[in-house]
């Protein structure tokens, strides 16, 4: 026995609009005929209303008839003026409509649409709907996207949807107030800016990425804390927003404002982040995990840098982090050089990963969880940074061939769900696309990166493993594909 699939009965609709001239009415009945064609059931005085039929009793129903989901007021001078005057069968449907709106608070069944304007360009709406939202139907430029959201009125499909409520922010739980940051004016200056060219635009970008640098101070936690991978936890949460104030300036500038000072710019601010990852010179006693918090939040937003940059094809300005070596304080103090690749900004998090243990998670890494359960709403997907980890990983080992891990790529534990070569490097199938793309890696030619996969292969242990788990260089890169097309 087979069962008949049930459809959803198409939305009815009327249509009250005045005979204005023919050319209108031919107007209104191609609309009326591309709402049928989009699976409207229009009703329509041409079609529905026959001689001898009750003209009055007729619209009455269209109007008040519950099985009329919708309502459509073909808004042009003549049918305001009608309207307004309550004058012929307009004016007759305007009591009607005018009782049906002010009786119902919760009322989606008419809509104005606008076809006309006045001398002035306002539009021409009856008075009682002066306050309501129209759709604009009288700009042919933008007949088309008017057009769609008309449909989506029709059926309840609006583009935008109310997202559901998320769990409460863990750092808001017992009272604790989260740290505030005072970089919200200065943010915002700094994105106006580069969005509108002005002159100021790398001035203000520095002064946000100064008075960031300063403010973050008040994430630093007390060492003293009980739990303290829980109070890791709660600050890495607590820095969200903050974060994705930092993400926007770094999308506003790669499509705005990609210059040599914009990435001086970035390069000087994780520069400046570098003291974070370690402890302060007036602190003589501390743990390893004591600075965890800096050390997650420092690394993912150097990630995300290197994602954006990289998913907007600003290849140059992500080499430049990635090529420029960058300055930290008082290393020379003990002998060591002053001057250290990106690596730096990957440090181990023992307290995530203890969390992981005392909560018995059984994850392969809590942080790459963190990463991913975090990219969320930011215009930057997963896969973006998965490639980013990647590239930060592969551009280290190139110029020694594999001679250690200096970039851990945490979030390649996912790499077994990719399904196909990481973007950039698809792409890079083209020679003038690879001939752009390879200064991510710091590459001449093909060849350089084909010896250091010949490295992996007679050596597989030199790839980052998880458990049982590893990724495939050669098959995230689409090597064999790599300049085989102009």
């Amino acid at each position: 026995m087979t069962t008949m699939a049930t459809h959803a009965a198409p939305p009815k609709l009327f249509v009250s609009y005045s005979w204005t001239s023919p050319d209108h009415e031919a107007w209104v009945v191609g609309l009326a005929t591309t709402l049928r064609e989009s699976a409207v059931d229009v009703i329509l005085d041409k079609w529905d209303l026959k001689e001898g039929h009750d003209a009055i009793a007729f619209m009455e129903k269209m109007v008040s008839d519950p099985d009329i989901k919708k309502v459509i007021l073909i808004c042009d001078k003549a049918y305001v003026d009608k309207t307004d005057g309550r004058k012929g069968g307009v004016g007759t449907e305007a009591q009607i409509i005018s009782g049906e709106i002010y009786a119902k608070q919760d009322q989606d069944k008419f809509v104005a649409i606008v076809k006309e304007r006045d001398p002035q360009g306002k539009a021409y709406l009856p008075v009682y709907y002066k306050s309501r939202i129209y759709i604009d139907l009288s700009d042919q430029g933008t007949y088309t996207d008017s057009f769609e959201r008309l449909l989506r009125w029709i059926f309840n499909q609006p583009l935008y949807k109310k997202p559901g409520l998320g769990p409460k922010p863990a750092f808001l739980s017992e009272g604790e107030e989260a740290p505030s940051l005072a970089t919200s004016f200065l943010f915002k200056r700094a994105v106006d800016a580069a969005r509108n060219s002005r002159a100021h635009s790398n001035a203000a970008t520095v002064e946000y990425f100064s008075a960031f640098v300063a403010e973050l101070e008040k994430f630093r936690l007390d060492p003293g804390t009980k739990e303290f991978d829980d109070a890791v936890v709660k600050s890495i949460d607590a820095f969200l927003p903050y974060r994705n104030e930092v993400l926007e300036l770094f999308s506003t500038l790669a499509l705005y404002q990609d210059s040599e000072g914009t990435r001086a710019a970035i390069h000087q601010f994780f520069e400046r982040l570098i003291p974070y990852l370690d402890r302060p010179p007036h602190v003589t006693a501390w743990k390893e995990t004591d600075f965890d918090n800096f050390r997650f939040v420092v690394h993912e937003l150097f990630l995300y840098a290197v994602a954006i940059l990289t998913k907007r094809e600003r290849f140059e300005s992500a080499a430049y982090l990635l090529q420029n070596e960058y300055f930290v304080a008082g290393r020379s103090d003990y002998g060591k050089e002053s001057m250290v690749p990106y690596e730096i900004f990957r440090q181990p998090t023992q307290s995530i990963e203890y969390r992981s243990h005392r909560l018995t998670l059984n994850r392969l890494s809590l942080r790459a969880d963190f990463l991913e359960q975090r990219c969320k709403g930011v215009g930057v997907e997963f896969r973006h940074i998965m490639q980013a980890d990647f590239v930060l990983f592969l551009r280290l080992l190139l110029p020694r061939e594999g001679s250690g891990i200096d970039w851990w790529p945490e979030t390649l534990v996912f790499a077994g769900r990719s399904s196909g070569p990481f973007e950039v490097f698809a792409r890079c199938k083209s020679s003038r696309y690879f001939e752009r793309a390879k200064q991510l890696l710091g590459l001449d030619t093909k060849e350089a990166l084909g010896s250091l996969l010949e490295t992996f292969e007679r050596n597989p242990a030199m790839l980052p493993r998880w458990g049982f788990d590893s990724f495939n260089p050669r098959f995230l890169l689409g090597f064999d594909l790599i300049e085989t097309k102009p």
